[in-house]
């Protein structure tokens, strides 16, 4: 069996990793602020950024940005840390257990998620794990994929001690010995005290928590990576939650046909594409403003009269009648609830200009 087919592969040759959404958002950011600095053209820096939206390897990227001064305003949205390839110590003729397949396809649907594969890829190259023998195979369908820190790792042979006690053994008789004649001359001085006050607990390490997508920030990394995904900022319907997002959009480049995705670090399509209409009216979320949204989200807490409430979800309508005068127009409204299910809502514009409040009347 080929280890991968030509379909399969894509744009992205033998080592050279695959990029993420991240990765194209954070090359794009560069673009933009070395166009404003002057360092590109109109026309030049239009050029880059089409090929950097296009782009399915972390070397086409770096080809696009490696001409570039640095800029201050190429923050860009921070990417989850990534760990090196491993390689396996067995041999790559090995025979793959189910749980190695099993690895490989969290490995491939990580890819998706974050963009470094499309469906069609994805859907053969699960096909190709699972039909491998080898460890060999399954290496070869993730040699290109950049892992998250938290990805499985790679089938390792136990290691042996047997040779190692013996020796350990020794040391330690050896040690013992020597520490026992050291003792018998020579007096110990006093172990001084811990200063008061001194905190010996243990460090808490750092955790990277995705950005809260009720907040001002967190909503515009999601709109950023949204349009580094689908190259645009279209939507039919969108839902926003704390860590997770739902919506519902054109398939790229079929204005007749919709399907629902999922969000939570990366886009994942949760069904298949059904009829669309093609005159449906759309929510451009270019035109929010996402400070103003997040500085109403954090007011909702407490003009909505919801004790100890908190907010549910943000809903983007781009066809509520809710809108002033009853004319159909997009609408942002902000959710907030409790668990003694009390709740209330706010409406605004895209801008952030509140057109109705019914909080919670107890």
């Amino acid at each position: 069996m080929s280890a991968r087919s030509s379909d399969a592969s894509g744009s992205a040759s033998a080592g050279r990793l695959r990029a993420r959404d991240i990765d194209r958002v954070n090359a794009r950011a560069r673009l933009d602020a070395a166009y404003e600095e002057g360092q590109l053209g109109a026309d030049e820096y239009e050029q880059r950024s089409q090929r950097a939206q296009a782009a399915q390897t972390l070397e086409q990227l770096a080809r696009l940005t490696g001409d570039l001064q640095p800029t201050k305003g190429a923050a860009g949205v921070t990417a989850p840390p990534t760990k090196p390839v491993e390689t396996s110590r067995y041999p790559t003729r090995t025979r793959a257990r189910d749980s190695d397949r099993a690895a490989t396809c969290l490995l491939l649907d990580a890819g998706l998620a974050d963009g470094q594969l499309n469906e069609a890829d994805d859907r053969a190259l699960t096909e190709l794990a699972g039909e491998a023998r080898t460890l060999g195979e399954l290496a070869d369908l993730t040699s290109d994929l950049q892992r998250s820190a938290n990805a499985p790792g790679v089938a390792q042979p136990p290691r042996s001690y047997r040779g190692k006690l013996f020796g350990v053994g020794v040391l330690a008789a050896c040690a013992a010995l020597f520490i026992a004649g050291f003792a018998a001359v020579n007096r110990p001085a006093p172990i001084p005290a811990a200063p008061p006050g001194v905190n010996l607990g243990v460090v808490e390490p750092v955790v990277v928590k995705i950005p809260n997508l009720h907040t001002g920030e967190g909503i515009a990394a999601f709109f950023a990576l949204y349009k580094a995904k689908f190259g645009d900022l279209s939507v039919d319907e969108l839902t926003l939650y704390p860590d997770y997002a739902i919506l519902k959009r054109m398939v790229p480049g079929q204005s007749n046909r919709q399907a629902e995705y999922y969000y939570q670090g990366g886009f994942k399509q949760r069904s298949t594409p059904t009829t669309r209409k093609s005159d449906a009216p759309v929510f451009d979320l270019g035109g929010v403003d996402t400070t103003a949204i997040g500085a109403l989200a954090a007011r909702a807490l407490t003009d909505l009269n919801v004790a100890q409430g908190t907010i549910s979800h943000i809903s983007f309508d781009p066809d509520s009648t809710s809108s002033p005068r009853g004319v159909p127009a997009p609408i942002v409204r902000i959710y907030v609830s409790n668990k003694a299910t009390e709740g209330g809502f706010l409406d605004a514009t895209p801008a952030g200009v509140v057109t109705r409040t019914s909080p919670f009347k107890g």
